[in-house]
């Protein structure tokens, strides 16, 4: 890790913009949290799916590990998605006594239609600042550092 204080200056400046970005970060994600396509679904059920869709067929240990959960916690929550037709378990191809969890379509509806609100959400609150198109470019710019930031 860099040491933050080997030059002062661009050490409190880096600070700064830390918890800059960390308090607008938060702020933006909870507002985006909020537009969802089925309002009874919590983030964390949101996120397995999503994990799902992304990345494939998970093991219910895996899922966990993933979603930095305990594994009763991750079997608990797709039993829940089980239950209301967003998963489905199937034995493991390779190991008979391992099941995997996959994406339903419905499950996956679920996904893409949130994903199509919070891109709509987030596009209208972009609208309204009527940005010029350096402050287009700059968002880019800034959407390339943070996935840097979280892909490390």
């Amino acid at each position: 890790m860099p040491e933050l204080d080997a030059e002062p200056e661009s050490g409190a400046a880096l600070r700064a913009a830390a918890t800059d970005l960390r308090l607008a970060v938060f702020r933006l994600a909870r507002r985006l949290r909020c537009a969802r396509a089925v309002d009874a679904m919590s983030d964390a059920q949101l996120a397995v799916l999503a994990a799902l869709r992304t990345h494939g067929r998970h093991t219910v240990t895996a899922l966990a590990e993933r979603e930095r959960v305990t594994p009763p916690s991750m079997s608990a929550m797709v039993n829940g998605l089980e239950e209301q037709g967003y998963v489905q378990r199937t034995p493991d191809e390779d190991d008979r006594r391992r099941v995997q969890v996959e994406i339903t379509e419905k499950g996956a509806e679920v996904v893409a239609g949130t994903i199509r609100e919070r891109d709509e959400l987030l596009a209208g609150m972009l609208a309204e600042l009527d940005l010029s198109p350096d402050e287009v470019a700059l968002l880019g710019e800034a959407s390339a550092l943070m996935r840097r930031l979280v892909e490390r």
